[in-house]
């Protein structure tokens, strides 16, 4: 995913750019080519700066907050998979992968990768108490 979206941002700038140092279209320039070029430069910075606050930005907050829920997980968690296995953490193995499991004596494989994060907060939140009145 992190190559797919470095390619479409160089891919962007690089078109930006390029449009950027085109001679305006027409044939007079005393008619705005000068506010034309000036107009890129600023067009060019801030369509920078939109990209890295929408796209770029909040992609790696969230790829370090599951770094760091990957690394805080251990043994007795529950835990649901991206491929909606729910299981307890029976064992951490130091080649990256868990050992859990999904019913009493049965025990799976899976990649520590393989755990969403955002089932599993939703599967460890504590029930909302309503008190009806």
């Amino acid at each position: 995913m992190k190559s797919i979206l470095k390619r479409v941002s160089l891919f962007v700038i690089t078109t930006l750019v390029f449009v950027s140092c085109m001679p305006p279209q027409g044939g007079d320039q005393a008619k705005g080519g000068n506010s034309s070029n000036i107009m890129s430069l600023i067009f060019l910075p801030l369509m920078i700066l939109v990209f890295w606050l929408f796209f770029i930005r909040p992609q790696s907050k969230r790829a370090k907050n599951q770094k760091k829920f990957i690394e805080e997980i251990g043994k007795g968690d529950k835990i649901v998979t991206i491929a909606g296995i729910h299981g307890t953490i029976n064992k951490v193995n130091e080649d990256g992968t868990l050992q859990i499991e999904v019913s009493p004596g049965s025990y799976l494989k899976i990649e520590k990768s393989a755990i969403s994060m955002d089932w599993t907060a939703a599967l460890n939140k504590p029930a909302a108490t309503t008190a009806i009145k």
